[in-house]
């Protein structure tokens, strides 16, 4: 009976296997034969003729290239028709002041081949941009004012008939900030170039855009109201703080917008004069010292919060000069870029004399002779500011026919000379 089982699983294993010491238990218990896919066998060495097709069949790919901004594609420049020179930033930008020298050389922020206007290391003119230099004076003043009037023109087609009061009152409504989120916003750089491609992409689908305003523009928003509308074509029908809604016109067309070529990256700030001289103009080396001293200890006017609306400071440090000759402004946590453009913004909108920037203050002295020029710049400025944004008013509430804004005008704009961005290492 021990003999049985043995025989028995002999008697199932399939003929042809080896003795049973070679095989498995699972093989002898349930009979399992490996199929012939699972059998391993030489491999044939491939034919010469299958490899050369095969090799001929697979392309060789490229090596990977990354793109660059500096590889133009073979495309030929750009062309703009916009009659006015290109900037990096047209509210902080120097136009007053002649700059004395350039950073880097004359790189076009636009990518070499990608503009057909050449850059100048402070813009790409619009006219005659050959006989520019750093140095020379406006080569053809009366090509300029003819772009100027076309400009003007073509703005004046595209706005159209002016917004009726309820319109007006529709359009303000809608862009609030509680109705859409589309919004632009404008920092310490002010109205930059590329800015104005965001503005005409959101004037695709709307009527209008809301801008947001803070930082170092903000102390001359009449300038920054002014650039908007002259460099954009539309109209700011609404101001509350910074907050403004700027208008795109009856007639604007999407599909014809004007081409705004792209900034690669910011170009480098032009060297401009020291702010800070050695001595005051009509003070000796001693009167300097002291009054730089004295000027560190007299009372704060206003401490300056990082990215704030600075739009009352000029009025603020005008009305401190009416009774006392130093005025010092706290700016500790700003960048040392952002007090210095706004010590040259005071300089030129109060006006006054820049003393000092140590410390992180700003301590601007009146003069000597400026104590009734102050008041009689006091007196007439303000009514004028006062009387146009009553007119607004009225003319939005009492249904009255839509006048130009105040900031939109070029002879209230005249006497306000634009704002000039020192650079960092200026003393």
């Amino acid at each position: 009976m021990l003999l049985l089982p043995g025989l028995l699983r002999r008697a199932r294993a399939p003929p042809g296997l080896p003795p049973r010491r070679y095989l498995s238990r699972l093989l002898d218990r349930y009979g399992f034969v490996a199929p012939a896919s699972l059998i391993p066998s030489p491999r044939e060495p491939p034919r010469a003729a299958d490899s050369a097709a095969a090799k001929k069949r697979r392309a060789k790919k490229d090596p990977y290239r990354p793109p660059s901004s500096l590889d133009s594609g073979g495309r030929p420049p750009a062309h703009s028709d916009l009659p006015f020179d290109f900037r990096f930033s047209y509210t902080e930008s120097a136009h007053a002041s002649k700059p004395i020298g350039l950073r880097e050389p004359k790189y076009s922020p636009f990518g070499p081949g990608r503009l057909d206007r050449p850059w100048t290391g402070l813009c790409a003119p619009a006219v005659d941009a050959t006989l520019r230099d750093v140095a020379a004076e406006d080569p053809l003043p009366d090509a300029e004012r003819g772009l100027e009037e076309a400009r003007r023109q073509e703005r004046e087609r595209v706005l159209g008939e002016p917004l009726t009061p309820a319109e007006r009152t529709f359009l303000v409504e809608k862009y609030q900030k509680n109705r859409t989120k589309r919004q632009i916003n404008l920092g310490r750089d002010g109205l930059t170039h590329n800015m104005l491609n965001d503005i005409h992409n959101n004037w695709k689908c709307c009527e209008a855009v809301r801008i947001k305003c803070l930082g170092v523009p903000t102390v001359d928003m009449q300038n920054v109201c002014h650039q908007l509308e002259d460099k954009s074509g539309g109209l700011i029908i609404h101001r509350q703080g910074g907050q403004l809604i700027l208008y795109r016109g009856r007639h604007y067309n999407p599909k014809k917008r004007p081409v705004v070529p792209l900034m690669l990256w910011k170009p480098a700030e032009p060297i401009y004069p020291r702010l800070i001289k050695t001595t005051i103009e009509g003070l000796t080396v001693e009167e300097t010292k002291q009054m730089r001293k004295k000027g560190l200890h007299v009372p704060v006017l206003t401490k300056l919060a990082k990215n704030g609306y600075y739009a009352s400071l000029v009025p603020m440090v005008r009305d401190a000069f009416l009774a006392d000759e130093l005025v010092r402004i706290d700016c500790k946590g700003l960048p040392k870029s952002d007090y210095r453009k706004i010590g040259v913004k005071l300089r030129d909108l109060v006006p006054c004399i820049l003393v000092s920037f140590d410390k992180e203050q700003i301590i601007v002295w009146r003069g000597k002779d400026n104590g009734g020029s102050i008041q009689d710049l006091t007196q007439k400025s303000f009514p004028s500011v006062t009387d146009s944004d009553g007119a607004s008013v009225k003319n939005e509430n009492d249904d009255q026919e839509q006048a130009p804004s105040d900031w939109s005008s070029d002879k209230d704009c005249s006497g306000i000379s634009s704002s000039n961005e020192e650079p960092d290492d200026n003393q």
